[in-house]
């Protein structure tokens, strides 16, 4: 093998967010040893960072709970919403992920892991033949000092013991009862673990540290930090290790079942992102996805998908660069605001899902600047991510990103809108306002919109007229989650050359891999729901695997 540093293990997974550690408990589950590689000094990946929801349709929570969900509605909905678009999406795939739900939930529980329902919040497009309320679910808040020192090298963000639900709600805290209440007790249950000595975290940071806990705590499994991926080793056409840099060292490592590629997307790969997306990207996922293991796989034969597709939205922009920028999900479809382009006009539905909205910015104008306009009530009624540090917003205002105007002619001007068309555009939108059907867009009519509106605003709760200043308008680029495009797989996770057959010990999974989801986003969690799905499914195929 050409050194004498060398390891072996049953499987080797790349990569460490929800894609990489399903992989991994499966492979504890049937008794492998496994190891999983970090290319960066910390863990955890995008899931760390994100809002740790997973997208599980007809899941062992609905059922225990007496929700009506089943197995033909999951593929009803997804037909209807994602349809065929490719192979990543075939009927196989959907039903893959969809039978593979309760193996991972189950498997996932049997080791110590603990889940709850987000059981408020709808599928994104709800009204579509198969959809629900309430598919999603999370990781039960925990004490990350379960952990140990393993908690000082995790991506996660700063650790609060917040949930999916409350999220909406907390949006509106100081505006509604309901948001009061939940506030509420998301400071009590905040000082709470502070009184008790607990580190207490929700999301993204407690699924991650959920699956180090079982995974490599009482799984035994070995996780290696900053050792990147370097190559795979091929012999007799089969993928039998990985060669990769470990302290400034090649180490090659030995893999008898399968080597899992699951290091991510490439979203902050800019010479990518311009090959395939014509733009540089403005990413809020893992600094660390480069897209690095997905060439790699190319070179051993896999073939790629949906190269051109990403999990986009809106962001506001960040006034430092390399920083990520704000991800707008809720915030966009409170009252009292409108998205407008460089024009001044309306393009799009602000509420509708945040892949939709992406798509439409890039249809419209990939190049062009977009801006989130809202009166004064919009400021003083709702909790907003992007606003909430003054230095922030100094640091906004002093980078031309934010601008605060006692007139809408004024704002006009100083975001370098048409005055009279932005003027039309607000008259115009008020109407809808006032009258609660929004002729252009529709915005309102969808569960899904609603989820984050205003119930105290009538008659439309994502509609509030834009009247009373002073007005602000954040300047909005077109940001994503991650990219997925990726390795074409089949419903185990197998890696696939283009002519469909099988790269033999290869697998991938998560933003590595193209997403069964296709061009669009049925539900909350649909990336790291069907990254966990699939990475159980490809570590069970490696078990059978002599």
């Amino acid at each position: 093998m050409g050194t004498s540093d060398e390891h072996v293990y049953d499987v080797v997974v790349v990569g460490t967010g929800a894609a990489g550690f399903a992989t991994a408990l499966g492979a504890v589950d049937e008794g492998l040893s496994v190891l999983l590689l970090e290319s960066t000094d910390r863990w955890g990946g995008s899931t760390a960072m994100s809002g740790g929801g997973m997208w599980l349709p007809d899941n062992p929570l609905m059922r225990r709970d007496g929700v009506g969900d089943s197995r033909a509605e999951a593929l009803t909905y997804l037909d209807a919403c994602v349809g065929d678009v490719g192979r990543a999406s075939d009927r196989a795939r959907k039903e893959a992920f969809v039978d593979g739900v309760a193996d991972f939930v189950t498997t996932a529980e049997r080791h110590g892991m603990r889940f709850v329902r987000a059981t408020d919040y709808p599928d994104y497009y709800p009204e579509l033949p198969g959809g629900k309320i309430g598919r999603a679910i999370e990781a039960k808040p925990l004490d990350t000092k379960v952990i140990g020192d393993w908690w000082s090298t995790c991506r996660a963000l700063v650790p609060l013991p917040i949930k999916t639900d409350d999220m909406w709600l907390l949006e509106r805290a100081w505006s509604t009862p309901a948001g009061f209440v939940r506030g509420a007790r998301f400071v009590f249950r905040t000082l709470g673990a502070v009184a008790r000595g607990q580190r207490l975290a929700g999301i993204g940071a407690a699924l991650a540290t959920s699956f180090l806990d079982a995974v490599v705590q009482r799984g035994g499994a070995s996780l290696w930090l900053e050792s990147p991926l370097e190559q795979l080793v091929v012999e007799d056409g089969r993928v039998t290790g990985v060669r990769v840099t470990r302290e400034g060292r090649p180490v090659v490592v030995r893999a008898r079942r399968g080597v899992m590629i699951a290091g991510g997307g490439f979203e902050h790969n800019a010479e990518w992102r311009q090959k395939f997306h014509g733009i540089d990207g403005a990413p809020s996922g893992n600094p660390g996805n480069v897209g690095r293991p997905i060439a790699i796989a190319q070179e051993a034969g896999a073939a790629v998908e949906l190269m051109d597709d990403a999990w986009w939205g809106a962001s506001v922009a960040s006034p430092t660069p390399g920083e990520p920028p704000a991800f707008l999900v809720g915030e966009r479809s409170l009252p009292y605001s409108i998205l407008v382009d460089a024009r001044g006009d309306r393009f799009a539905n602000e509420s509708e899902s945040y892949v939709e909205l992406g798509h439409h910015m890039l249809e419209h104008d990939p190049d062009g600047a977009y801006w989130l306009v809202a009166d004064a009530r919009h400021a003083r009624r709702y909790l907003r991510n992007y606003a909430l540090d003054p230095r922030a917003l100094r640091a906004l205002a002093d980078a031309g990103l934010y601008v605060k105007s006692p007139s809408l002619a004024d704002l006009a001007d100083r975001i370098g809108v048409d005055p009279a068309r932005f003027r039309a555009t607000v008259q115009r939108f008020n109407g809808f306002a006032r009258s609660g059907v929004d002729g252009d867009f529709g915005r309102g009519n969808s569960a899904y919109d609603r989820y984050y509106g205003d119930p105290t605003v009538h008659p439309n709760p994502n509609l509030g007229p834009l009247e009373r200043g002073p007005f602000t308008a954040f300047r909005v680029v077109i940001g994503d989650l991650g990219t997925k495009g990726g390795v074409l797989t089949d419903a185990d996770g197998r890696a696939l050359r283009e002519d469909g057959s099988v790269v033999d010990g290869l697998y991938a999974a998560g933003n590595s891999s193209a997403s069964v989801m296709g061009r669009t986003y049925p539900g909350p969690g649909s990336t790291i729901g069907p990254a966990a799905v699939f990475g159980l499914r490809a570590a069970r195929r490696m078990a059978r695997t002599a």
